[in-house]
């Protein structure tokens, strides 16, 4: 007999996003004797840590597909190693030190959805320049110093839940400096950010930029999450067909 899912069902990390999307969490090393078998063949050689962080969300992902309908669904792995979800739904994946959540939404309400975790503090201070633009750099040396941990990572946490949110969509490998992140009412009500392109982005003809999304700063972690939902994304033009005469 399979030993019943662990993950759990979520209200703090579904608040993150528009209405429709699920999400689900889970606080300890993923089992793989869990797996299913067409995901436990994605595996290989790795090592202890990756094999435990991918059942995690492989729990997560089928303990939020279930509430929308889907049990047992097998969620494999690309050949670029995204997810691939169940014909009609979206969803993403995050996963760091002590917690791995998954959300999931139907296609039909949610066209697109990233989501990703972070312990404040990890991202030290030699890689800020990789990460963030001049803009977001002069954001942060405004803050007090003891807060600015926490920007950073709210600044790498966002950008990561819109690669994840676009890449789906566009299939387009982006750089952090591709991106600009400004955070709104810092420090007060309405945690939210917004993600500006400061270049063209292919995601661009799927949605309206800036794109805005949520944060949330719990316990050692802070969370981001965006999504598009299906009555926003724009209509994908269709290339003109000329007629041979």
């Amino acid at each position: 007999m399979i030993a019943a899912n662990p993950a759990t069902l979520s209200t703090r990390f579904r608040d993150l996003f528009t209405a429709g999307v699920v999400a689900a969490e889970l606080r300890a090393a993923g089992d793989p004797a869990l797996l299913l078998p067409a995901e436990a063949s994605h595996l290989g050689h790795a090592v202890p840590k990756r094999i435990q962080e991918f059942a995690a969300g492989r729990l997560c992902a089928r303990r939020a597909m279930a509430e929308l309908g889907i049990r047992d669904f097998a969620l494999r792995a690309a050949d670029d190693r995204q997810p691939v979800w169940p014909d009609g739904i979206v969803g993403s994946i995050t996963h760091t030190a002590g917690l791995c959540v998954a959300v999931a939404a139907e296609k039909r309400l949610v066209a697109a959805l990233g989501i990703d975790s972070e312990v404040v503090g990890e991202v030290t201070g030699d890689i800020w320049p990789t990460i963030c633009g001049p803009g977001e750099q002069a954001w942060l040396d405004l803050l007090p110093a003891q807060e600015r941990a926490a920007g950073i990572t709210l600044i790498f946490s966002a950008k990561e839940a819109f690669y994840k949110c676009q890449y789906p969509i566009a299939g387009e490998r982006l750089n952090f400096h591709d991106l600009f992140i400004e955070p709104v009412a810092w420090g007060g009500a309405g945690a939210a950010f917004k993600v500006h392109a400061t270049r063209r982005l292919k995601f661009a003809e799927h949605a309206v930029l800036p794109m805005v999304g949520q944060y949330l700063f719990h316990e050692q972690f802070v969370s981001a999450g965006l999504a598009l939902p299906a009555a926003a994304a724009l209509p994908v033009s269709k290339p003109c067909r000329r007629e041979i005469s």
